[in-house]
């Protein structure tokens, strides 16, 4: 295995808490790494979702997704940051191979972009002419 092995933190935190108070953890989680010589991939909020089963008392949880690569030893500053906060209620670390994530854009504007090209992508008559399985095999045996 040629490619470094990335890391990808999930982890939770108390539903109660403030939009601007989410933004403050990402924050603080993501400098945690690049102090510790780690390059943050990619960080997402994903959302208050329902928990399987209430975690400190709480039947919902704000989950937030970090995706990291480094050496690994930033994984272990990282996780008693968070066991020392009593925002995050649950977070687990998962070690990655193969290709690295690509990051999902958030502005509008770049998804609108994408539409657009992958609508254009369709539409191209390259993609629309479709030539069955038997017909190629018997195009093939005319060229040679």
């Amino acid at each position: 295995m040629s490619e470094k092995p990335f890391y990808e933190t999930m982890y939770i935190l108390r539903p109660d808490i403030p939009e601007e108070e989410v933004d403050r953890h990402l924050k603080k989680y993501s400098e945690i790494l690049v102090k510790s010589g780690t390059d943050v991939l990619d960080s997402q909020m994903r959302g208050k979702r329902r928990l399987a089963y209430p975690i400190s008392k709480h039947k919902e949880g704000i989950y937030v997704q970090l995706s990291h690569q480094g050496n690994g030893q930033q994984v272990a500053v990282l996780e008693k940051a968070m066991r020392l906060s009593e925002d995050v209620i649950r977070y687990l670390t998962v070690k990655q191979h193969g290709p690295l994530p690509t990051p999902k854009s958030t502005s509008k504007d770049e998804e609108g972009e994408k539409s657009k090209t992958e609508k254009e992508e369709i539409k191209s008559p390259e993609n629309s002419k479709k030539v069955p399985a038997k017909e190629e095999k018997k195009e093939d045996a005319k060229e040679k």
